[in-house]
């Protein structure tokens, strides 16, 4: 089997993790068993002709297993859509890799800013709420869709000297220069109707000395990157820079503060929650910062789906669970992954779950009937043999009295 498919990623693991528990799950099972035999006796005497000697495990490992790859990392916290390539499918990834749409669903919330940008940084300010209106929010689907600078945030795998950003957070060296912001492009930001509610089940993250002291080692904070607006709306605007025209963000005053603390872990802050449709390399943590600056406030990221890439969505039904292939029968899967390889993402999944059930179901019934059928046979056939014995023994039991008699 080679293509390419989606799997729904959980958040909590890597994508790296998550693509390996499958790749043992599909080593291990029928369907994939030939293809590693042939790869593995082609790998073994590819390497005798050339050394002369015998494949050792370790010169076979790569080959046996199922060869496998994914079309753009994920965040451990987020979960979705994650793109896989099989066999020779892994070659169809760059497409993915890079100039893909994707559509996100993000929750945040306002009033904190953290060195990561999401629930799993560490908090390095906090901003007022009190001003928040859902209609001054409604604004951030003109302002920041269409052509739009960003700046990455510091945990992130992009590389300055070739060296990820996040290695230099991790080991507390100051960045060589500035991050410098990207280009990205919005093409669809819809606020969700219950942002800055405070009706949800996210605790306020706690503030963190150390958090402070790793930020002025590495010289960079992402509420001192500049804001942009988008290049479109700045235009409209007849702004000739796309800068954005905003106040700086409001501090949390010591009654707040006070209140905030009363009432500890029961507290909830304004909710941010939207979806987005975005280009490859747009960061939605900077996206989520950058809307709490919009709003004079501060924001960060505590959930993240990815809803869709290109023509894969999980909406659209077209996108495996891993308990498929932990859950189901491998003739039921199997099937199923195999159309989905040939055809793409127009196969319906769950559709086409419920088709070969169904037909295997169906299958087994024609089975049964026919172990029934042939057991009536045998039935019939003993029945006829022992009646046929009997015969066999009254007529010579009347010979032998007939002789007596004689």
């Amino acid at each position: 089997m080679n293509g390419i498919f989606a799997i729904e990623k959980p958040s909590g693991v890597t994508s790296n993790q998550f693509m390996m528990r499958l790749q043992q799950i599909l080593t291990n099972s029928q369907v994939f068993s030939k293809d590693i035999q042939r790869a593995t006796s082609e790998r073994m005497k590819q390497y005798q002709e050339q050394t002369g000697r015998k494949a050792s495990k370790r010169k076979l490992r790569k080959v046996s297993k199922v060869k496998m790859g994914h079309g753009g990392t994920l965040d451990p916290l987020a979960s979705g859509v994650l793109v896989i390539g099989i066999g020779a499918g892994t070659k169809k990834l760059a497409e993915y890799l890079s100039g893909t749409v994707k559509v996100y669903e993000s929750e945040a919330l306002f009033g904190v800013s953290t060195t990561s940008g999401d629930v799993e940084g560490e908090m390095i300010s906090r901003n007022s709420v009190n001003h928040l209106k859902m209609e001054d929010l409604k604004t951030a689907e003109e302002k920041f869709v269409g052509s739009l600078k960003q700046t990455p945030p510091i945990y992130a795998a992009l590389k300055m000297d070739g060296k990820p950003l996040h290695e230099y957070a991790r080991e507390g060296k100051p960045l060589p220069r500035a991050i410098e912001p990207r280009q990205v492009t919005v093409y669809d930001l819809h606020i969700m109707d219950d942002s800055l509610t405070r009706n949800h089940n996210y605790s306020l993250m706690r503030p963190s000395v150390e958090a402070l002291d790793t930020l002025q080692k590495l010289k960079t904070n992402m509420l001192d990157d500049t804001l942009y607006f988008s290049k479109e709306y700045c235009e409209k605007q007849g702004w000739d820079s796309e800068e954005a025209r905003v106040e700086k963000p409001i501090p949390l005053s010591e009654q707040d503060s006070q209140e905030i603390w009363k009432q500890g872990d029961q507290y909830r802050a304004p909710l941010l929650h939207f979806k987005s449709k975005v280009s490859s390399g747009t960061y939605i943590r900077s996206l989520i910062s950058d809307i709490g600056k919009a709003m004079m406030s501060s924001c960060y990221m505590v959930k993240l789906v990815r809803v869709q890439q290109k023509d894969w969505s999980l909406e659209s039904q077209n996108v495996f669970q891993m308990t498929d292939f932990t859950d189901r029968e491998e003739r039921v899967w199997s099937k199923v992954l195999g159309l989905v390889l040939e055809k793409g993402s127009e196969v319906n999944i769950t559709e086409e779950f419920l088709r070969v059930q169904k037909e295997l179901e169906q299958e087994m019934k024609i089975q049964e009937l026919q172990c029934e059928n042939n057991a009536n046979v045998i039935t019939v056939n003993e029945s006829n043999q022992n009646n046929t014995n009997e015969e066999r023994t009254s007529v010579k039991r009347s010979a032998d009295e007939l002789e007596k008699t004689e």
